[in-house]
């Protein structure tokens, strides 16, 4: 997914006021570039600060792949959330299928979390998803939301 010539950023105080999350739950550090209802593309800044770590696994920090999965829902959900008529609604998650783990994501890695919204039916949609360390991806998948 190519970034457009005139993106669209998100700094932390704009995306709070679209993702419900927070600390230690928010898990995108800034928007790269965003279509309402199309895609999102976000970054994750890992550093060994982060809480996770402390425990999976000490003296190896690996980020879980769940969380890595979260922060491509997230992501997602900011797509979805910028719409006009899902403005101040919250994004479930509804499924996840083929997700795959092929690189350990390690504290010191930006992760560029990348969704593709494939379809989108009423209060539902699916999306394609991936998440990239240093061009290499470490998670690949499609994830479906539901908007309430």
């Amino acid at each position: 997914m190519e970034e457009q010539e005139n993106p669209q950023v998100l700094d932390i105080v704009q995306i709070q006021k679209i993702l419900p999350h927070r600390y230690p739950m928010l898990l995108v550090d800034r928007v790269l570039d965003y279509c309402p209802g199309e895609y999102a593309i976000a970054r994750k800044n890992l550093t060994m600060n982060e809480s996770f770590f402390q425990g999976h696994f000490p003296g190896n920090p690996v980020m879980p792949g769940v969380l890595i999965t979260e922060a491509l829902a997230q992501t997602g959900a900011i797509a979805l959330l910028t719409m006009p008529e899902f403005k101040g609604k919250t994004a479930y998650f509804g499924g996840i299928k083929q997700v795959r783990f092929r690189k350990m994501v390690t504290p010191g890695d930006t992760l560029r979390l990348e969704v593709q919204l494939d379809k989108l039916r009423g209060n539902a949609g699916i999306g394609k998803a991936r998440a990239l360390v240093d061009g290499q991806v470490a998670c690949n998948g499609e994830l479906t939301f539901a908007i309430q």
